[in-house]
């Protein structure tokens, strides 16, 4: 199976760039498409926007439009489209039912799954304050101490 990955910014394709390989079988490929940001979703879902602006939501139904129409074109081939985005202030109801709107509305319909960050993605990045420190060395001990690990803190 190849996996097309969209993801809402470059922190968080570099991530599943490492991830993902450790999650899936050697006989799949994946490639993961980072965006400049989650942006909304198109008022009736018509996209407008410049595409060279790749903001995730503003894209993602004409993406998934055309990854339904190339899913359809290859049946010996199983693919599918994952969306990876943070949650971050939205209600989780409404937001899945919003993407399954844009999912249903395409015809020929693409195999897509959504994966939410519930805080934010983030949020992950800093359970390593070693790391966040080698990375960014004048980070204030004095916040990076205060942070508790999964907590709802607005990160």
């Amino acid at each position: 199976m190849h996996l097309e990955i969209l993801v809402e910014d470059q922190s968080g394709k570099q991530a599943l760039d490492i991830l993902v390989p450790k999650l899936i079988e050697d006989t799949h490929t994946f490639v993961v498409h980072p965006y400049r940001g989650i942006g909304r979703i198109p008022k009736g879902m018509r996209d407008t926007r410049d595409a060279g602006k790749r903001i995730l939501m503003d894209n993602l139904p004409k993406l998934l439009k055309g990854y339904g129409k190339t899913q359809a074109g290859r049946l010996n081939f199983p693919e599918a489209v994952i969306l990876v985005c943070d949650l971050d202030d939205k209600c989780l109801k409404t937001f899945r039912d919003e993407l399954n709107g844009i999912l249903n509305a395409c015809n020929p319909k693409p195999e897509a799954r959504f994966c939410f960050a519930i805080e934010e993605g983030e949020a992950w990045f800093l359970g390593d304050l070693c790391a966040v420190k080698t990375v960014y060395p004048k980070a204030k001990d004095t916040v990076l101490d205060s942070y508790i690990n999964d907590s709802i803190c607005g990160t």
